[in-house]
């Protein structure tokens, strides 16, 4: 029985089919054999192969009109993509005045780069703005050639911000730098927008130099008269609402004026606008490169009188900042240097926010200076009872961490160790009954408290 082809059904096609394959065997072979054979040729090739298939897909039933035949005949230059050399579905315009198809110069963008591909040059802003001339030009050719445009992804921003969005921002950005009454309109407009819509916070990422603009009425005020509370508190409130967005952590931290800017917020701003302050600091935190740039400009003296004044409102964050910042050691070292232990254990025994002051504490007793300063100012009674008094295995994990690190560090401190257990039995309850690290610091120290007594009783 005679084999029945893909293309059998339908002459002309079957014609069509038969002259591109001949096409595509002699652009085959030239590349083959042919050490010299040029880009051009693999192209011309990719197109043929194109074509092939799109014949077979309206063999199998597609219809004329939606016979999409694009790589069948060679694309006009200007109607190609500089990135993929392919026709463009979604025509934009950069902001160097380059059009590209918009999948394409987006990963492009998305990867970091903020340079015109084709030209190197610095761009001003990554907004994309849609390219109606050579779309219809493009869609005009394609249907001269029979060929289908398809609709272009529809790959916007998050909410898709319109031009007249985008120029609202930009005029808002210019008020930052006019009399006072306009910043503040401009501050408190643009506070709420990087609140409620996302893709006004990518803008500041994406538009050079627009986070410069924000600050500008802080950097800029006179220094005896001084910025006004409402509008340092909406610019700082905006610097924290655009820190949320991942992108824009880094570029935020490393704006020269960001961080000097928070620091003086958190001396004299009014209590929202420090707490806001430390907030955007336990924010931009959140990277390791962050951590360092932001302790060493001496932000954590700061944090730490605001932590010692108290206020309701500001504790949280505050402790947050600080708890970020200490991750890495050299901001354990700073956090000491302006006496992080003394504010942090007073409150701890007046019983203010000890779940989050215990974590910071935690962390800073890997610091050998941290534990001769908590040697010095009590620590170890205030640290045994709350583990044996709290009912939060959070807490008496860290606090029998602390006792560990104590106990390995401070011989000093065992006499209080040995005397706890035997009034309590404290250490050994939480050996048998706390969480997985607490069992083994509580063992750890029941052990070293028992090699004590027994070199003791030897000598």
């Amino acid at each position: 029985m005679a084999k029945t082809g893909v293309l059998s059904s339908d002459p002309t096609v079957r014609a069509k089919a038969v002259e591109l394959k001949k096409e595509l065997q002699r652009l085959v072979r030239t590349i083959v054999d042919d050490d010299e054979y040029s880009i051009h040729a693999i192209d011309r090739a990719k197109d043929a192969l194109c074509a092939l298939r799109g014949l077979i897909m309206f063999n199998k039933g597609s219809s004329p009109a939606t016979f999409k035949l694009r790589e069948a005949v060679p694309c006009p230059e200007e109607f190609k993509c500089p990135l993929s050399n392919e026709l463009m579905r979604d025509p934009v315009i950069l902001a160097s005045g380059q059009t590209y198809d918009r999948p394409f110069i987006q990963k492009w963008l998305n990867a970091g780069n903020r340079t015109c591909p084709r030209t190197q040059q610095v761009l001003s802003h990554t907004i994309l703005t849609p390219n109606h001339l050579i779309r219809e030009m493009i869609s005009q050719w394609c249907k001269s050639q029979g060929i289908e445009l398809s609709n272009p992804e529809q790959c916007g921003r998050e909410e898709g911000i319109t031009e007249a969005e985008c120029d609202r921002f930009f005029s808002l950005l210019d008020k930052l730098s006019a009399a006072v009454p306009e910043q503040k309109e401009a501050a408190k407009e643009l506070r709420l927008l990087t609140k409620k819509v996302p893709s006004f916070r990518a803008l500041f990422g994406e538009s050079v130099d627009a986070i410069t603009q924000l600050l500008t009425p802080l950097s800029r005020c006179n220094s005896q008269s001084g910025v006004h509370p409402d509008l340092q508190e909406d610019v700082i409130t905006t610097l924290l609402n655009l820190s949320i967005h991942d992108s824009n952590k880094k570029l935020v931290a490393e704006t020269p004026m960001v961080v000097p800017l928070l620091m003086e917020a958190l001396r004299s701003g009014t209590i929202e606008t420090r707490s806001n302050a430390a907030a955007t600091l336990f924010t931009l935190s959140a990277l390791d490169s962050n951590k360092v740039l932001i302790g060493k400009s001496g932000v954590l003296k700061p944090l730490i009188d605001l932590l010692d004044e108290g206020h309701p409102l500001t504790m949280k964050d505050v402790a947050s900042a600080i708890f970020n910042l200490c991750i890495i050691h050299e901001n354990k070292a700073r956090a000491l240097k302006d006496g992080a232990v003394k504010v942090i254990l007073k409150k701890i025994m007046d019983g203010v926010h000890v779940d989050e002051l215990l974590a910071i504490l935690a962390m800073l007793s890997t610091h050998q200076r941290a534990i001769e300063e908590m040697g010095e100012l009590g620590a170890v009674p205030c640290l045994l009872r709350i583990v044996r008094e709290s009912n939060c295995e959070r807490n008496k994990e860290n606090c029998i961490a602390i006792l560990h690190t104590v106990c390995l560090n401070d011989r000093t401190k065992w006499k209080a160790l040995k005397e706890e257990e035997i009034s309590y039995g404290t250490i050994s309850k939480l050996a048998q009954d706390g969480t997985s690290r607490s069992k083994r610091k509580a063992n750890g120290i029941l052990e070293r408290l028992r090699r004590a007594i027994n070199i003791t009783h030897t000598a």
